[in-house]
Formats: C-alpha cells, structure tokens, sequence
C-alpha cells in the first residue's frame, strides 16, 4: 500500500502545485488524469521520493517514506515526464549502467534487459547510440528502465509521449497486464490512454482531487448531461462561449458539435450517451466554474 496523506506542495513559497490531497493505492491500475498544470507531476514525483512534500505524509506499508524512502525507492519503478539518457550510451549500455546502479547482479541484468528491449521493441536498435533515438523510441527506453527491478510500485508519469498508436496500445496492454498484483499509478491528460485499462479514475485540477472511483462511477455522473447537435460554421464560436464543448466534428455545410449542458441547449439539440472523456472534462469544466465563482 502506498498512501499520499494530506499532501501540499507549495513552490517559491506562495505557488500551491498540491493542495491537501489525500490518494491511497493498492493494487491495480489507477489513471491520474488532468489538465496541463493541475498538479499531477508534482505529485508523482512526491510519490516516487524524488521532491519531499511541503506537508502531509507518504506512507509505503505503514512506513514514513518522507523520513526513510529506501523501501519504497527499493520497491519502485519510475518515468518521470522529462526523462533524460547519456546520448553516447547505446541503449543496452544504459539498461546496464542503471542496473548496476540498482545492485542488480550481472547475470540477472543481462537476462533482464534482453527481456525489457523485446517487450519494448528495440531489441533491434540495442547496440545503437541513445543520440540517434527518435523521441518515441527514447520514450520506449524510458518505460523500460523503469521496469528493471521488477518493481512492485509502478509511477509513470505522460509516458504515451512521443508513441505511435500501435506503441501507445501495446505500452497500455503492458500496464494493464502488470497492474494484476502490482499498484500502477499513470498520469496523462489523454483520456484514451486510461479508458480500456484503469479500473481508478483519480481527477485532478488545482492540485486537489475532483472526483476518484471507478470509470463507470465517472460516466454516470453526467448521463443526461451529453447532447450533439448540428451548427453552422459561423456561429460555432458563439457556441463554444456558451457551452463547454467535448469534441466536433466537421461535415459538408455544418459542424457536429458535442457539448455539456443540464438542459437541452437548443431545440434540435439529441441527447447522446456519454463516454469517458465527457465525464472527465464535465469534471474539469466544473471545478474551473467553481474557482471562478
């Protein structure tokens, strides 16, 4: 069990990235979803003992993380968002080098990180200098190191960046099948990359939490609350100051606008189920409206 309590991070003494928020995580695979700026990597990086909290606590099995973060480092695999190499390492070099630096033994590490490069696809380019690496496959080196120890603690944090869409499922499915006995915590503003796989949806805006259950919980809130209708081009922008818009489309004559609203916001407007994203942006719509307030 890793447990975020009452957690605040506050920078230059007056920016708030973290505001009193409180997560407990077992295991399985929670989504960390919010906007750019809403706090997500300033948590994950508390969570993964890199920045000490300005209050609160982390607790690893019942333990102060924030005191004695061996356990925990020693238990844990992380992607930070701005992840950085060595350019003149080859990738195999670089799996080798953190692993020593882990105490991972010789022979272990070579079994390992040949098991790491298939899983991650670069197998072909082990033996190539990491400055020749395209920003998804630096991506993909990433999600492996993270993965050396076996990590019973999984933190990552945006790590779809810069993959294609074949790699960004493959790189869920991984996750998804590593959550079954392991705690998987993954930040993203991109609802897809949590929608098949999270069984946890935690939002975060403000730095405080704004809703955390399961993705049906999410979508339920805002059945009812979901209508598409058809508008002209000219007056699409005057829709987009009215109502919170979740996703348009562009047809011959007219654009497919889908839009929040707790009440039927035209005449020809149909209501629509809601998905995943819908509710997510419901949520972040609504805290911005209370903030504003």
């Amino acid at each position: 069990m890793l447990e975020l309590i009452d957690i605040t991070k506050v920078y230059d003494g007056r920016k708030r990235a973290v505001d009193g928020l409180t997560l407990r995580l077992g295991p399985g695979l929670a989504g960390l979803l919010g906007p750019n700026g809403a706090g997500k990597s300033s948590l994950l990086r508390i969570a993964a003992t890199v920045t000490r909290p300005t209050g609160g606590q982390v607790r690893f099995d019942g333990a102060d993380a924030v005191a004695r973060p061996g356990p925990l480092r020693r238990a844990l695999g992380y992607l930070p968002q701005d992840f950085g190499v060595y350019p003149h390492l080859t990738g195999l070099e670089f799996l080798t080098y953190l692993a020593a630096v882990r105490g991972i033994s010789g022979r272990s590490a070579k079994a390992r990180i040949g098991e790491l490069l298939e899983l991650v696809n670069l197998a072909h380019a082990a033996k190539r200098p990491l400055g020749g690496y395209s920003g998804g496959m630096l991506r993909r080196i990433g999600i492996a190191q993270a993965l050396l120890a076996d990590p019973r603690i999984i933190v990552v944090d945006e790590p779809t960046a810069g993959l294609d869409p074949e790699e960004r499922v493959r790189f869920r499915n991984l996750l998804s099948d590593l959550s079954a006995d392991r705690t998987v915590l993954l930040s993203t503003h991109i609802v897809s990359d949590v929608e098949s796989v999270a069984t946890r949806i935690v939002v975060v805006t403000g730095g405080r939490v704004r809703f955390d259950g399961e993705p049906d919980g999410l979508v339920r809130g805002v059945a009812g609350h979901v209508w598409e209708l058809a508008v002209p081009p000219a007056e699409l922008a005057a829709v987009q100051r009215r109502l919170p818009v979740t996703r348009l489309i562009r047809a011959a004559g007219h654009v497919r606008v889908r839009v929040l609203a707790t009440h039927r916001p035209a005449p020809d407007a149909t209501p629509v189920a809601p998905d995943l994203e819908d509710a997510y942006l419901a949520v972040v719509h609504r805290s911005r409206t209370q903030v504003a307030a």
